[in-house]
């Protein structure tokens, strides 16, 4: 994992929050799907926050993307936010 890679996350009534900072690689992409697997049942939406990462790996990306293909209900849940938001379009 890059070792600047952060993951932070709370939750609402009925919403997940994931922030992510730093550089984004493959194994911070296997970070965060195991976030969303991990909560995705509690919450209606998943809203990831992008705003401070500083690398996106195209490796990275092409881990979180293709995981997250899998599971179309999961990935029609999350919402990117953030200046890096259309990095990771679905």
């Amino acid at each position: 994992m890059a070792t600047n890679f952060k993951l932070f996350m709370h939750e609402t009534r009925d919403s997940l929050h994931l922030k992510i900072c730093g550089d984004f690689d493959g194994n911070s992409a296997h970070e965060l799907i195991n976030a969303i697997k991990d909560n995705a049942a509690k919450s209606n939406q998943i809203f990831i926050d992008t705003e401070d990462l500083k690398n996106i790996y195209p490796f990275g990306r092409d881990v979180f993307q293709s995981n997250l293909a899998v599971s179309k209900m999961q990935s029609n849940k999350i919402v990117f936010i953030g200046k890096n938001q259309n990095s990771f379009n679905l």
